[in-house]
């Protein structure tokens, strides 16, 4: 979730985001790499929005805090769209990482999946600007996959966590490291439709309070 800022003399547009990060095992490397991880991948493709028949080139301002007494109540009652929340802890149910539906502004992340480069930080940031995951999830033969694919989407083989073995098989998906934030990416935003409408936020406010999830006994 964010904001969008028109920077009409330049004919940018950039969208702000705050994300905080509180739980059990948050860490300033946590919040480096997150903080670089999605400014880097959402930059990187220099994305393009037309608007009034012209091309803004498209920025996001991104910055994560760590936020370790945060209170069930700070989460329920903000108001700021810039902000999003996310818990990060070692044991996560379901052994994954996410946030509270397309377009929000909470979630709650496992560490494991925060290795560097992992992509996840990146990708979860997508579903909170309301991008799902494509609807077609065998797209060999279709080159680098987007920042959007799950897990277990079947790529072209150098793309696999094995390149050698058969897709499908294990080892034989696609391998996080390798998605990237690309221009179709930056077109389903709908940015457009949202700016001539005079909406100047993406997402809404979910306002989950996440306690830390337990192992089931």
């Amino acid at each position: 979730m964010g904001t969008i800022e028109l920077l009409k003399t330049e004919h940018r547009i950039r969208i702000h985001s705050f994300i905080f990060l509180y739980g059990a095992s948050i860490s300033e490397t946590i919040r480096k790499d997150m903080e670089e991880e999605i400014s880097t991948m959402w930059n990187e493709p220099r994305g393009l929005v037309w608007l009034d028949a012209y091309p803004w080139l498209l920025e996001f301002d991104i910055q994560v805090f760590l936020f370790p007494d945060i209170r069930k109540e700070d989460i329920v009652s903000n108001r700021n769209p810039r902000n999003n929340y996310i818990r990060v802890e070692e044991y996560a149910h379901g052994n994954i990482s996410f946030v509270d539906g397309l377009g929000c502004n909470t979630g709650y992340f496992k560490l494991e999946n925060l290795y560097k480069n992992s992509t996840t930080s990146a990708h979860e940031y997508g579903h909170t600007l309301g991008l799902p995951h494509p609807h077609d999830l065998d797209i060999r033969g279709k080159g680098q996959p987007g920042i959007m694919y799950p897990r277990g989407t079947l790529v072209d083989a150098e793309f696999q966590y094995d390149p050698l073995v058969k897709a499908g098989e294990k080892g034989g998906t696609i391998y996080p490291i390798h998605r990237r934030v690309q221009q179709n990416d930056i077109d389903d935003l709908r940015l457009n439709h949202l700016i001539e409408n005079k909406q100047m936020i993406i997402g809404k406010l979910s306002s989950v309070y996440h306690e830390a999830h337990q192992p089931k006994n």
